[in-house]
């Protein structure tokens, strides 16, 4: 069986960070309010959207 390839870990000595790049920690996640859905779905119960019977992602 073939080794499988090493993963990088480091990047290229000559990499330069662009500007836009930041050390800023990702935001938290905000809290899901849920609402009254016209229809009487709701995708966050079951994960997914249902349409005539069948479960759509989009």
């Amino acid at each position: 069986m073939d080794k499988p390839t090493p993963r990088a870990t480091r990047r290229p000595a000559d990499f330069i960070v662009p500007d836009h790049w930041n050390k800023d920690p990702a935001p938290q996640p905000k809290v899901v309010v849920r609402g009254e859905d016209p229809d009487g779905l709701d995708p966050t119960r079951f994960g997914d959207w249902e349409k005539n019977g069948i479960a759509i992602d989009f």
